[in-house]
């Protein structure tokens, strides 16, 4: 074993750890509130950087920068819920709030966002490989990588969007209202279809 490679091994070891940390931390948050944890801005931004290690561990078998850049995502996800004005207080749902919809469709949805976040990662990283040559094979990889993660955020979000539609209905007797969350839900997966 060189140096490097034990390196790797440990590094990979302790973000292993680290995301069965942040597991449990989702689950305890579950177990304690009485209901899912990705009910407010705060839980959102927590899971949204599970979501992006998931995508991270899930398309590492392609290539190893894509774990240095969803650790890369998540902390900055982290440091942001951490840092921001979101209360991590446990809270009581609001009433509109407390239906097996919000588990299923947020759950989704926000999902998807950690695989937009890591193409996003991997797109500048490959933006910067650009400027160095002899990189074509290592860019053709992350591209390819990129696409994947697209892909799969893109399938999440529709299916999370139209989940979304028919918890509305539940809720105010209407799939579809313009709002803006659902006006914005549209224009992502317009966006990244596109």
């Amino acid at each position: 074993f060189s140096i490097l490679n034990m390196i790797h091994k440990t590094a990979l070891g302790i973000l292993i750890l680290a995301f069965l940390y942040h597991t449990f931390g989702l689950a305890l948050r579950w177990y304690l509130s009485g209901h899912a944890p990705w009910s407010n801005g705060y839980e959102a931004l927590v899971f949204i950087a599970w979501g992006g290690l998931l995508s991270g561990f899930l398309f590492s078998k392609y290539n190893n920068i894509t774990l240095a850049a969803t650790t890369l995502l998540a902390f900055l996800i982290l440091m942001t819920a951490g840092h921001s004005n979101y209360d991590p207080q446990l809270t009581n749902l609001q009433p509109v709030l407390k239906s097996y919809w919000l588990i299923i469709h947020v759950a989704v949805i926000t999902t998807s966002y950690g695989f937009f976040g890591l193409a996003f990662i991997l797109g500048i990283l490959n933006m910067i490989l650009f400027l160095i040559p002899k990189k074509q094979d290592v860019i053709k990889q992350l591209t390819y990588i990129s696409e994947l993660t697209i892909s799969v955020g893109l399938g999440l979000a529709a299916i999370g969007t139209f989940l979304g539609s028919v918890w509305a209905n539940e809720s105010w007797g209407r799939h579809w209202g313009w709002d803006a969350k659902e006006t914005w839900a549209l224009v992502i997966i317009l966006t990244y279809a596109i």
